[in-house]
């Protein structure tokens, strides 16, 4: 028994003495985990005190949200700008038996909203939670509820996006959707630029959102808004309402489908109006239909019929294969394959034999172009087309631009080869046509168009300048150009001025399968005066189904209206010389 007791007290020691070791390691343990505390809030407190200070600093910072930058026209008129307006909401959960009842609030509030309290009572008598009582009030509305100091009441501050001029350059404005960031246009092209704000003013707000003010805090600054930078554009808006009313006229007129003028400084580029019809408002552009909003003139692609006599024209006499003084063969009608090719006149002039260019522009001969064209292989004439920007996207400022049609030259056959030198082969934008144009009237140098105007630096980025042909070859089809539009009778010829333009008449293909419709696209294009080109213009109408439909008879009354209102508004210097009238 005794030696039992023995044991039993050897093993209770022994536990005892585990018991113990372990006691002394959570001991030990814990004064480690305590010197570790010590140690890591010396290091807050202390040493890192800057660090948790920024990190407190960051999360009480707030800031004003900043509105868009506004849009001018080249002459400072307004054409886009934000509006900050108010949506004023109650809040059930704050609402008591003394100043914040609804009966209380809703005879406060009913004078400064402009409604009868009987009906603001029934809203803020609303099970919801959250009640929205008034939006989109103005500025000055909001001050007044605010100095109420309405516990239940808050204002919830927005931006809306508006155009003074209404519906004036609405593709190239576009316009913005601030609840779901969604843009168009320039206010898409531009976004970075009138959201960038430069000096932003930041400041804290304690946890209900009162701002928490310091020396360093600036009153004024903490109750503006920062704004982005503006934007100024190449458009005059002046030219704009000319080129909007003409076509739209015109459209309306003929019962045509759409239409569009382009007036561009052929320069440098800059253009000085853009009009596509049908528009639509940008204040309300969630009442327009896609086809009103859509800038059909950069996505979709045509046939360019006899304006593009131009581009094959220049081309030649840039490879050497023809000069200004050239004639060519017509035959007033030709057979490729299976196909009849003949001139439109064909009727009245069924075979003008050799013809100069002159003639050949003044008459628009389809058997001219076609011989012309032969004198190129499809690698040069294809090579040139390229050099006049077909086939690629011009890289104007706006989005949603097409590259357009221009099959490679290996695929070339002799219709494509001969279709091609009037206007078939290919199909372009009406971007890439005036671009192509531009070049001509500005001594064989292409620049990139643009719509928004650039400081020296950001031109020299965006705006690239290439040599298309010599300025030789370009001067003698500006000559060419204008001699045949004096010698003709066409609608497109000016007293003062002499004009170097070209119409044209396509046929509009089918959709999604061969064929053509019974519908026409009609343009001209030209610019003016010949001797120093400073505006070049181009019209081009969708599907006209009235009357006789023809480039001279429906595009052409728009070009001679536009140009001569234009040349008025920039007081454009003439440079054709009055014929004396001899007394007997």
């Amino acid at each position: 028994m005794r030696e039992r007791r023995a044991e039993n007290q050897r093993v209770v020691n022994k536990r005892q003495k585990r018991f113990d070791g372990v006691l002394s390691w959570l001991y030990i343990l814990f004064i480690l985990f305590a010197v570790a505390l010590i140690i890591h809030l010396f290091f807050i407190q202390v040493i890192d005190i800057k660090k948790y200070r920024v990190k407190a600093r960051n999360q009480r910072a707030g800031q004003n949200f900043a509105v868009r930058g506004d849009i001018y026209d080249r002459n400072g008129i307004k054409l886009a700008t934000d509006n900050v307006f108010y949506n004023v909401f109650a809040r059930r959960a704050d609402y008591d038996e003394d100043e914040s009842s609804p009966e209380v609030i809703a005879k406060k509030l009913a004078p400064i909203l402009k409604t009868s309290k009987e009906s603001l009572l029934k809203k803020l008598n609303s099970s919801s939670q959250i009640i929205a009582v008034k939006k989109d009030i103005d500025r000055n509305t909001a001050k007044e509820i605010a100095k109420l100091h309405l516990r239940a009441i808050s204002l919830d501050k927005k931006n809306t996006r508006e155009y003074p001029q209404g519906t004036l350059a609405a593709h190239i404005l576009g316009y913005y959707n601030f609840d779901a960031d969604i843009a168009n246009g320039v206010e898409y092209t531009a976004k970075d630029k009138l959201e960038h704000v430069e000096n932003e003013v930041k400041f804290q707000r304690t946890q209900k959102g009162k701002i928490i003010y310091d020396f360093t805090t600036d009153p004024v600054a903490t109750a503006t808004n920062p704004k982005g930078q503006d934007v100024t554009l190449t458009i005059d808006a002046a030219i704009q309402h000319v080129c909007e009313k003409e076509i739209a006229k015109m459209v309306e007129e003929k019962k045509a489908l759409r239409g569009t003028v382009l007036v561009m400084n052929p320069k440098n580029g800059e253009i000085l109006a853009y009009a596509v019809y049908p528009s639509y408002d940008p204040n309300n552009y969630r009442e327009a239909t896609p086809a009103q909003i859509k800038n059909w003139t950069l996505t979709d692609v045509f046939p360019p019929g006899s304006t593009f006599k131009i581009i094959t024209v220049a081309s030649a006499m840039e490879l050497g294969k023809i000069n200004e003084n050239s004639t060519v063969l017509d035959t007033g009608k030709t057979t490729i394959g299976n196909w009849e090719i003949k001139n439109y006149d064909y009727d009245v002039h069924p075979y003008p034999g050799h013809i100069s260019l002159e003639y050949l522009f003044e008459h628009s001969s389809n058997i001219g172009a076609i011989n012309i064209a032969r004198t190129m292989s499809p690698k040069e004439f294809y090579d040139m087309l390229k050099k006049f920007g077909f086939g690629s996207k011009t890289g104007i400022d706006l989005p949603g631009e097409s590259s357009g049609l221009l099959p490679y030259y290996s695929y070339w056959d002799q219709g494509i080869h001969a279709t091609m030198s009037y206007g078939y082969g290919t199909s372009v934008t009406a971007m890439q046509m005036i671009s192509a144009v531009q070049a001509l009237a500005n001594h064989g140098v292409r620049v990139t168009p643009h719509v928004i105007k650039y400081s020296p630096e950001e031109e020299a980025v965006k705006v690239q300048r290439t040599q298309v042909v010599s300025a030789q070859t370009a001067h003698s089809i500006t000559r060419l150009l204008a001699s045949a539009v004096n010698h003709g009778r066409s609608v497109i010829k000016m007293d003062k001025y002499n004009v170097a333009a070209k119409t044209g008449t396509s046929r509009k293909p089918k959709e999604n399968t061969s064929g053509y419709t019974p519908f026409m696209y009609t343009s001209t294009i030209g610019y003016l005066p010949a001797s120093d080109p400073q505006i070049l213009v181009y019209v081009m109408v969708d599907s006209a189904k009235v009357g006789a439909i023809w480039g001279n008879t429906v595009a052409g009354p728009v070009f001679h209206e536009v140009t001569t209102q234009v040349a008025r508004i920039l007081n454009l210097k003439p440079d054709k010389v009055p014929v004396s009238k001899t007394v007997n």
